[in-house]
């Protein structure tokens, strides 16, 4: 059996969790939306067509912040279409997805979606076919209290209170030339600049994001990022950064330590923020906003038969299996512990697209594989990050060297008087043995521990059997003189809870 030790301490921390750490993604993409979170005349739909199953399932994640309305999607949305009354908003083609847009659902309705999902809005503004006149006319109408044309217009579509949106990202991963108004870093620079301004003047309170590499890979990569931050630096708080990780012809042993590039991709893109920051002379921090993260094979349809332009075409609808959750497990640990940081993260996506959650048109709506892992560190990921002393063995895969066996986080919450650690084995075939050491916290007892896993890694959750992978109570976790000692099932995820 495969040995490692993990030591923490309560005065050894990386900082702590922002709680939209969290977050989540819905786009104008495939069925995220329509027949998604949105499906007027389902059983369970409220008066204004949202899916009341869909916002129970979107509560027990506990999400505090999501981001819309993309993504792709945005760089060639017109806000205004998505606002007033719905007999009157034009159907668009959306270049993107190349799907028709049929705009009956807008910003008013996901703010109004939103605070009945418990969770607060993220916008991002178009920056690829628009531009900063049109940003401050967002903000405009979304937060001024009254008295101006556009908070008036507001409040004439029936929304008398400003919607009070403070985080705003300015485009979407507009390095990549797949983006509709791609532009160079120079060009992106001075316009993330001039938007960020106008933006700021119609509402001193906001957080910025501006657009860092959408990918480790890109040929950019980090020459982008600087100049964009050179030019932004003084306007904004956060940089943007995308990843998704996938299997390939490598193998299990290689997936499942993928998440270990995550955690360099986010190393790194902090370094160029810190390079521009010891450039500028500045003490200011530019954190990260992780704002879209999942696992995606790209084994799936995403756009529809060309010259069809149908609405709400079913694309990337990505079916989770256990081995999915194992490494979205280990991407949650990365966003952890490097919380101090990554300050906003957004699994992509909510609902339907590359989801947590699955919905079937007038049916059910389900729990996919890789919502139990998020879901479970939504609920007990809160509080102070400790630093770990890690001893672990580790393997050489083809494509990922030096992967230990182990990836864990451990979460101190000092207010609940508890210590959880989450805990990753990728051994295919062996425990892992575990020691944590917690000398420094008296009377430690095992409050709970939970293990995610199956015999066959490729399980997957359906609307006909949607339990087939969940969490389950395990026993067997002791405390001696401050040492927890636990044998980890092989390819499983764990969350072991200590009362304090």
């Amino acid at each position: 059996m495969p040995k490692a030790t993990v030591v923490c301490d309560r005065d050894f921390t990386i900082g702590a969790v922002d709680p939209r750490l969290f977050g989540a993604f819905v786009e104008h993409l495939g069925r995220c939306v329509y027949e998604g979170i949105y499906e007027p005349g389902h059983p369970s739909a409220d008066k204004e067509g949202f899916r009341g199953d869909v916002l129970a399932l979107v509560r027990e994640l506990n999400v505090p912040i999501i981001r819309y309305p993309g993504g792709n999607f945005v760089s060639g949305y017109n806000w205004e279409d998505g606002v007033g009354p719905k007999e009157r908003r034009p159907a668009r083609l959306d270049l993107a997805w190349r799907v028709t847009e049929p705009n009956q659902f807008g910003t008013n309705e996901f703010i109004s979606w939103c605070r009945k999902a418990g969770s607060s809005p993220f916008l991002a503004v178009n920056l690829g076919t628009r531009g900063p006149d049109e940003a401050r006319d967002l903000v405009e109408y979304c937060n001024h209290p009254g008295g101006s044309r556009l908070s008036d217009l507001r409040k004439s579509h029936g929304y008398a209170q400003p919607h009070a949106v403070k985080v705003w990202c300015l485009g979407n991963e507009m390095d990549g030339v797949h983006q509709m108004g791609h532009k160079t870093a120079a060009e992106y620079g001075r316009i993330a600049i001039e938007t960020a301004k106008l933006m700021k003047w119609t509402d001193p309170f906001l957080e910025l994001v501006v657009c860092g590499s959408c990918g480790s890979t890109a040929r950019t990569f980090g020459s982008w990022d600087m100049e964009v931050l050179d030019h932004a630096f003084d306007f904004v708080d956060h940089m943007a950064i995308h990843a998704y990780l996938s299997k390939d012809a490598s193998g299990t042993p290689d997936f499942l330590g993928r998440p270990e590039q995550m955690g360099a991709f986010i190393r790194v893109s902090v370094s160029f923020c810190d390079a521009v920051a010891a450039k500028k002379r500045s003490k200011k921090k530019i954190t990260i906003a992780f704002d879209e993260w999942n696992v995606c094979h790209w084994n799936m349809p995403s756009t529809p038969p060309e010259g069809t332009w149908p609405v709400a075409y079913p694309s990337h609808e990505q079916v989770y299996t256990m081995e999915d959750a194992l490494v979205v497990g280990g991407m949650l640990i990365m966003l952890l512990n490097h919380g101090d940081r990554v300050k906003i993260a957004c699994l992509a996506q909510l609902v339907n697209v590359i989801a947590p959650i699955m919905t079937e048109k007038g049916g059910p709506a389900w729990r996919q594989t890789i919502f139990w892992p998020f879901a479970q560190a939504s609920a007990f990921g809160r509080g102070t990050v400790l630093r770990q002393a890690v001893t672990c063995p580790a393997y050489d895969a083809k494509e990922v060297a030096d992967i230990p066996w182990l990836s864990s986080a451990c979460i101190y919450n000092e207010e609940a008087g508890t210590i959880t650690l989450f805990a990753l084995n990728r051994h295919l075939t062996e425990r892992l043995d575990l020691s944590l050491v917690l000398r420094a916290f008296p009377k430690v007892s095992v409050k709970e521990w939970l293990v995610l896993r199956h015999d066959d890694l490729n399980a997957v959750n359906t609307g006909k059997a949607p339990d087939t992978v969940r969490p389950a109570p395990q026993s067997g976790a002791t405390v001696k003189n401050g040492i927890v000692t636990v044998a980890l099932p092989p390819v499983s995820w764990n969350v072991i809870r200590f009362s304090l």
